[in-house]
């Protein structure tokens, strides 16, 4: 009777342990099956851009994806997620899903959030309606317009945004940067600059950088509006003008340049020298109530670290650069070349 319950037992234990081999076998089987599918080449021959909307679940997005012929079977993709990404959400963006890529690839790019990157340019410069405008017209943000900021609180430079990224973040991010530029610059400033406050500065860089687009000048430029506001002079900027013009009479204005009523680029009038906005510096002391525009870090330096110049005006060359004079006589005399090449181009210009 004991060797009988004895063998009883041994056929049981041998059955468990064929058992579980032959469970061990099909998992290892299934895994390897299943690896081998979801590393296997996808059925798409051309590179395809994927959009993966906020708030997308894994199920619909297999489901988009197979639609889109991009995989062969969406539960293979589910359970890819699954294995690969912890089941984790897939990271809303814009992907470029390269040809023949397989559910694998597909999964670990979206979990990582591989997403294109799409450049959007602010210029040096540029003011904070023009900001605005071209938040607005983005067909990659989303999302409402946000309010607009003051003006010289932004940092103007070219900024990488996946697909669906929302205006009011990105608008977020320029002043981000913008605050941690200045901070940086204006702790590096040049001792004895008589800068008073981080908003001086910026105040003073919208001026420069409206003043010259050529970058060796800007410390000069800084330099003759210091050297005026130590005298003190008006600073007769006309950058100041312009902007004073624009706010008033937007009608008169693109992009923050002065226009006729063709639309094309236009020079100061006369009645707009004397015209008082508050913010011409040929009719008010001292600098504008706010910047004019927002500044680059480039210009930004340039403040905290002007030339050494004892120039007190400047007038354009007739090279895109400008003539720096300490005098009033060498200034006038600067005018009069300017006057001379500009009546020769005009002349040139009604000849063709």
């Amino acid at each position: 009777m004991a060797k009988s319950a004895r063998r009883r037992n041994g056929g049981a234990l041998s059955f468990l342990l064929w058992l579980s081999v032959a469970a061990g076998a099909a998992a290892i089987f299934a895994f390897a099956f299943f690896s081998s599918a979801v590393g296997r080449a996808g059925p798409k021959v051309e590179d395809t851009t994927f959009i993966v909307e906020r708030g997308a679940t894994g199920a619909s997005i297999a489901s988009d994806l197979e639609a889109q012929g991009l995989i062969s079977n969406a539960l293979l993709f589910r359970l890819a997620n699954r294995l690969y990404a912890g089941g984790a959400s897939l990271q809303a963006g814009e992907y470029r899903i390269p040809a023949r890529a397989s559910v694998r690839q597909i999964v670990e790019m979206m979990a990582s959030g591989e997403a294109l990157q799409h450049a959007i340019t602010f210029p040096e410069g540029i003011t904070i309606a023009g900001v605005m405008r071209v938040l607005e017209e983005s067909d990659v943000l989303t999302g409402e317009m946000p309010e607009a900021p003051p003006e010289g609180s932004v940092l103007p430079e070219t900024y990488h945004v996946q697909r669906g990224m929302t205006r009011e973040a990105l608008l977020g991010q320029m002043r981000a940067a913008h605050d941690e530029a200045l901070a940086e610059i204006w702790a590096g400033r040049r001792p004895g600059t008589p800068v008073r406050s981080p908003e001086e500065l910026v105040n003073l860089a919208s001026i420069v950088e409206r003043e010259t687009g050529v970058a060796r000048e800007r410390p000069l430029v800084a330099a003759v509006i210091m050297n005026r506001l130590r005298r003190p002079m008006r600073l007769e900027m006309d950058s100041t003008i312009i902007y004073g013009v624009c706010k008033r009479h937007p009608d008169r204005c693109v992009d923050g340049r002065l226009v006729n009523a063709q639309g094309q680029r236009r020079t100061i009038r006369q009645s707009e020298i004397a015209l008082d906005t508050g913010y011409n510096t040929y009719r008010i002391d001292g600098l504008p109530p706010t910047p004019i525009a927002n500044p680059g870090r480039a210009a930004m330096e340039a403040v905290a670290n002007p030339a050494e110049s004892d120039a007190l005006f400047f007038v354009a060359d007739g090279s895109g650069g400008h003539v720096f004079t300490a005098t009033i006589a060498e200034h006038n005399a600067a005018v009069a070349r300017w006057r001379q090449i500009e009546a020769q181009r005009l002349a040139e210009e009604r000849a063709n």
